[in-house]
């Protein structure tokens, strides 16, 4: 990790001309709102990096990015089951910053990227805790469970759908009744 800048109170603008780049392992218990949605204690890490750069903006002027890159991987409780699946989780994205937070609001319909506000003390490990958050699934699970709910082989589920008439049919003959 480079030395000169804080995850914590990092100088966006400053990290970006300087073409930064920092990366860490921070434990998960740093991560108070992703640990809450997970199904049990965590004792994972997460795997970041971030680099930035000044690249020159559709007005000329030079703008601060960053890519960022974040990984781990999460207890969560499987939907089906109500058992613990193990999540893995991953970020690649970058960010563009603009001056305020009015700036940010009116070019963001227009632009592709996404947009932050420019800072001398900006929260890294917060961005990062953010992302991870916005790639949980919204309905986790696992690939195959076995549940009391979910039938237990194919043959099971293919039996009960050839007692059960199909609904398109039934309407499809009383239709064709009343003609």
């Amino acid at each position: 990790m480079t030395s000169s800048f804080s995850p914590q109170h990092l100088d966006v603008k400053a990290f970006a001309q300087a073409q930064g780049d920092l990366s860490d392992a921070v434990d998960l218990h740093n991560m108070p709102r992703l640990r809450a949605d997970c199904a049990e204690n965590v004792a994972g890490k997460v795997i970041w990096s971030a680099q930035g750069e000044l690249r020159q903006a559709s007005d000329g002027h030079d703008a601060a990015w960053m890519h960022l890159q974040a990984k781990t991987e999460v207890p969560l409780t499987c939907q089906r089951c109500l058992k613990t699946v193990e999540q893995a989780l991953e970020v690649d994205r970058s960010f563009r910053f603009v001056k305020d937070e009015a700036t940010a609001e009116a070019q963001d319909d227009e632009s592709e990227e996404d947009l932050l506000v420019l800072s001398k003390d900006f929260d890294l490990l917060a961005l990062v805790e953010d992302e991870l958050l916005m790639a949980l699934p919204l309905v986790p699970m696992h690939t195959s469970c076995q549940s009391e709910h979910a039938p237990t082989s194919k043959d099971d589920s293919d039996a009960d759908v050839d007692a059960k008439p199909n609904p398109f049919a039934v309407l499809a003959t009383m239709r064709l009744g009343k003609n």
